[in-house]
């Protein structure tokens, strides 16, 4: 494991995430911290004009960037443990395409934490998306907002 200090369980698959499993597993990974807080973001897929995404990968690759940021996150907050799972594959709308939880005594460093993993997950980890509408298909990247989300951690 990447820390000695932490529990951190990193997953990039193509099977289906189960929230209340990933959660189970967050919060069965250090009794010490069974008091705290545990705090998570599950995203999924959006419907509307999307009917559904595919997501690309480099394995290997992007479990180092997940890692990472992951790591960083251990820095800046006093986190217990870190769990991110996140899907590769054709998905559909209302699949749960990432599954980001951390532990922590504390709530403020909880939710922090949770919402730094997710920002920097949206604009630093390495996937591809396609989305499927009825005109076609495109890929899509981070946008605006997603960037200045981001930025505000590095001020």
């Amino acid at each position: 494991m990447l820390y000695s200090l932490l529990h951190c369980h990193i997953s990039v698959q193509e099977q289906a995430i189960t929230v209340a499993d990933e959660y189970t597993a967050l919060a069965d990974c250090d009794t010490d911290c069974a008091n705290g807080a545990l705090c998570f973001f599950a995203g999924t897929v959006r419907g509307g004009e999307v009917q559904a995404m595919t997501l690309e990968h480099y394995p290997g690759m992007t479990e180092q960037a997940l890692a990472t940021i992951a790591e960083n996150a251990c820095q800046r907050w006093q986190l217990a443990g870190v769990r991110i799972v996140h899907r590769v594959g054709r998905l559909l709308p209302g699949e749960v395409i990432v599954f980001v939880g951390v532990q922590s005594a504390h709530r403020v460093a909880a939710f922090a934490a949770c919402q730094y993993i997710a920002d920097f997950l949206k604009t630093q980890a390495p996937f591809w998306k396609k989305e499927e509408t009825s005109q076609g298909s495109r890929w899509v990247s981070a946008c605006d907002e997603d960037e200045t989300a981001r930025q505000r951690w590095q001020e």
